[in-house]
C-alpha cells in the first residue's frame, strides 16, 4: 500500500461514516402538567380566573373550539387560555353575555395562537380582540417548513406528540367529556415554549420582522365582505344545467338558510347539498315527486317535505325574466379567470407568466412558500393592472397599494421589475 502524504493532490482514505442517528420518536403528551383544569362556567369561577390570568406575565397562550359541522355559524364554545404565573383557564364563553374584565386584561398582551385567523373572528364575536400577535403556523411557513399543523411543529420542535382526536368534535355538546378537555387543555400547553423556539429560528433565519409583519397583518385583517351569490357555492352545483334548476336551488338554499339559523344547526346537517342539487336537476312538479327523491328520503328531510316543496314551487313559479344568469355575477372588483386573460387581456396574460415564475424563483431563493412571499390574488392583480416595464419603485408603490407587507416588497419589487422590463 502505498504512504499516506500531506499532498493535496494524493488523494485520502474516506472516514467511514457512521450511519446517520434516526431522531427520536416524539413523546406522547397524554396529561397536562398541573392535571384537567375545571371548566369557567360561572361568575365566581370566571372572577378567579380573571385574577390568576392578571397575576401571571408574559404572553398569553390562546386556542378557540368550534362547533364547524354542528351549529350554524362559527361561535366560539370553548376557549383556552394560558400564561405562566396562571395555569390553564378552560373558559366555556355560552353562560357569559359580558365578558369585559377578561378582555380588559388579555387585549394589552401578545396572544400566541397557531393558525390565528381561523381562530380570531369567534373570539371578537365574544369581546376579545388581541393587540399583538405570534403566530406559530405562520411562523412555521416563513421558516419553509412542509408540515404546519400543530401536532407536527409541536413534534419538530419540541418532540412531543399531541393526539388530534377531537378536533372535528361537536364542542357545543354539554356537559364536555373529561377526554375532550384533556384535549383542548394540550392545545395550549405548549404554545408559549414553542413560541420561544420558533422566535429563536426566526431571528436566526433574518426572518423575525417579516414575521411581526405578517402577525400584525392577520391581526389587523378585515372581515371578508359577504358575497354576491352565496348559493352558487353548492357543492356540484355544476350538474345544474337550466336557469329554472338554478332558481331551485337558490330558493331551496336560502330555505335552508333560514332554518339552520333558526334551529342553529349547520345547514348540511338540516338539507344535504345533495338535495338541493337532486332537486334542482330533476324540477319535480309535486311534492310527492319532491320526496321520492333518493336524496330526500331521510326521516328528517321528509318531516319538512312541506317547507322544501314551498321553496321549489317558489322557483318554479318565477317568470322567465327573475331566473338566475347561468353565469354567476362577478364580484366587485373580481377579476376574469386567468384561464381567459389570453383572450381578455394578452398583455396581463404574459405579465401573469413573468409575474408567477418571478415570485416562485425570489421564494425559493429565500426558502418560502410562494403565496407567503405574495399572495396569489395579489400576484394577478398586479399582473392585470401594472402597466409595461414599471420601474422598481412604481412596482413596489402597486404591490403595497394591494396589501403586499414592507418586506414582501423589499424582496419581490426589484426582481419583478427586471423581469417585466425583459417582456
Amino acid at each position: 500500500m502505498p504512504a499516506l502524504t500531506d499532498d493535496p493532490q494524493t488523494p485520502q482514505p474516506l472516514t467511514p461514516e457512521l450511519p446517520p442517528t434516526a431522531p427520536l420518536p416524539p413523546v406522547p403528551l397524554t396529561e397536562p402538567a398541573a392535571g384537567v383544569p375545571p371548566v369557567t362556567d360561572t361568575a365566581p369561577a370566571l372572577a378567579d380566573a380573571v385574577a390568576r390570568l392578571a397575576a401571571g406575565s408574559g404572553p398569553v397562550a390562546v386556542d378557540a373550539e368550534r362547533a364547524s359541522g354542528y351549529r350554524y355559524g362559527q361561535r366560539a364554545y370553548l376557549v383556552q387560555l394560558r400564561r405562566t404565573g396562571a395555569g390553564t383557564v378552560l373558559l366555556d364563553p355560552v353562560p357569559f353575555e359580558d365578558l369585559s374584565a377578561l378582555a380588559a386584561v388579555l387585549a394589552p398582551e401578545e396572544w400566541v395562537l397557531h393558525a390565528a385567523d381561523q381562530d380570531l373572528p369567534c373570539l371578537r364575536e365574544v369581546g376579545l380582540v388581541p393587540a399583538a400577535l405570534f403566530d406559530t403556523e405562520l411562523a412555521s411557513r416563513l421558516l419553509g417548513r412542509e408540515r404546519v399543523g400543530l401536532a407536527a411543529v409541536v413534534a419538530e420542535n419540541l418532540g412531543y406528540e399531541l393526539a388530534k382526536e377531537h378536533s372535528a368534535a361537536d364542542w357545543s355538546t354539554r356537559p364536555l367529556p373529561e377526554s375532550w378537555l384533556r384535549y383542548a387543555a394540550l392545545d395550549v400547553e405548549l404554545l408559549l415554549p414553542l413560541r420561544e423556539v420558533l422566535t429563536a429560528q426566526l431571528e436566526a433565519a433574518g426572518k423575525l420582522e417579516w414575521a411581526r409583519q405578517e402577525f400584525e397583518h392577520v391581526r389587523t385583517a378585515p372581515p371578508a365582505p359577504p358575497r354576491t351569490d352565496p348559493w352558487r357555492r353548492t357543492s356540484a352545483l355544476q350538474a345544474v344545467k337550466s336557469a329554472r334548476g338554478l332558481a331551485v336551488a337558490r330558493e331551496l338554499w336560502r330555505a335552508r338558510e333560514e332554518l339552520a339559523q333558526q334551529l342553529d344547526r349547520s345547514p348540511g346537517r338540516v338539507l344535504p347539498a345533495a338535495a338541493i342539487v337532486a332537486a334542482a336537476v330533476a324540477l319535480p312538479r309535486t311534492e310527492g315527486q319532491l320526496v321520492r327523491l333518493r336524496e330526500f328520503s331521510g326521516k328528517g328531510t321528509r318531516k319538512r317535505s312541506g317547507y322544501w316543496w314551498a321553496a321549489v314551487a317558489r322557483a318554479l313559479r318565477l317568470p322567465d325574466t327573475e331566473l338566475p344568469p347561468r353565469r354567476a355575477a362577478r364580484e366587485p372588483g373580481q377579476l376574469p379567470a386567468p384561464r381567459a386573460w389570453g383572450e381578455k387581456n394578452p398583455e396581463a396574460a404574459a405579465r401573469l407568466e413573468v409575474v408567477r415564475q418571478t415570485v416562485r424563483d425570489v421564494a425559493a431563493e429565500h426558502a418560502l412558500p410562494q403565496e407567503n412571499l405574495l399572495a396569489p390574488a395579489t400576484q394577478r392583480r398586479f399582473a392585470w393592472e401594472t402597466g409595461p416595464r414599471p420601474t422598481a419603485a412604481q412596482a413596489g408603490d402597486r404591490l403595497a397599494a394591494l396589501g403586499a407587507r414592507e418586506w414582501q416588497v423589499s424582496l419581490t419589487a426589484g426582481p419583478l421589475a427586471r423581469a417585466l422590463a425583459a417582456l
